[in-house]
């Protein structure tokens, strides 16, 4: 499969673009330039910005460098909701998706690639908690139909992860490799599972997101006119529209950092809310 053009606006960092179920809409960001794109309109912020969760119609859980803070779609208007490695001037936020218990996993990274300056978290009820730490560049945060196991990578180690969760969403024993792409060459980056729980996975640098199975299998891939793919989602009224964003940085070409559309033979999940 081939993904065409959705959206022509070369971000410099595509990421996190997220379907919003209720308002049947497309959500994404452009990390570097502090932006928001959706429904037509650019939402500029004062800092980055790199991923999402809703919460209900009008409403935006937005991850930025310092903070969560919902966002109202119609009127614009922010709320501090917990502030995210607010103290460390050295990270900002990245890979970000809602869990199945109304939770927000976020994923850091440092500004400048810091090996281990970043980690993983967990927004739930109210409360951030770090599930990991010592992460380079996280991604491909995503979750399994059956509420029982995450997905997520440090892109360097070409790995990844399996983590078993228990009956709230926190993880539960130690994760396993899922899929290893060293000797491939390839680097994982943002993630998403289809109703099939099959892994589609954006790779940095290769130009396509890649499906693979329950278990662990490689099934095929999507063809990107962008080298690096970052984030696919899942949307559409039927959700087997598979969106991808990509990114411009380091790179010349008009097709790299736009946002492409492929249709699919699957379904993806339907993006869970967040509960604050």
């Amino acid at each position: 499969m081939t993904a065409k053009v959705f959206d022509a606006t070369q971000c410099l960092l595509g990421e996190g673009p997220l379907w919003h179920p209720e308002r049947q809409s497309l959500f994404w960001f452009d990390v570097m330039n502090k932006r928001l794109y959706g429904e037509g309109q650019v939402r500029q912020f004062g800092e980055s910005v790199s991923a999402a969760g809703w919460v209900d119609h009008n409403t935006l859980l937005v991850a930025s460098e310092t903070q969560l803070f919902t966002l109202d779609l119609e009127t614009g208007a922010q709320a501090h909701v917990a502030p995210l490695e607010a103290d460390n001037a050295v990270t900002r936020s990245n890979d970000g998706r809602a869990d199945p218990f109304g939770g927000f996993w976020i994923g850091s990274m440092g500004r400048r690639f810091e090996k281990g300056a970043g980690a993983i978290h967990r927004y739930y009820r109210g409360a951030v908690e770090t599930l990991y730490t010592g992460i380079t560049v996280a991604n491909a945060i995503c979750f399994t139909p059956d509420k029982k196991c995450a997905y997520y990578t440090d892109t360097p180690t070409q790995q990844v992860m399996r983590q078993p969760l228990d009956g709230e969403g926190w993880p539960e024993g130690a994760p396993e490799v899922f899929i290893d792409t060293r000797k491939e060459g390839l680097y994982p980056d943002g993630a998403v599972v289809d109703a099939a729980g099959c892994l589609w996975v954006a790779q940095w640098g290769a130009a396509r997101v890649a499906r693979y199975g329950v278990d662990g299998t490689f099934m095929g891939a999507v063809s990107v006119a962008a080298r690096q793919a970052s984030c696919p989602a899942f949307g559409g009224p039927d959700l087997s529209t598979l969106y991808i964003t990509s990114a411009a940085v380091k790179l010349e070409g008009p097709m790299e950092g736009q946002t492409f559309v492929c249709e699919t033979q699957a379904t993806g999940q339907r993006e869970h809310r967040v509960i604050l």
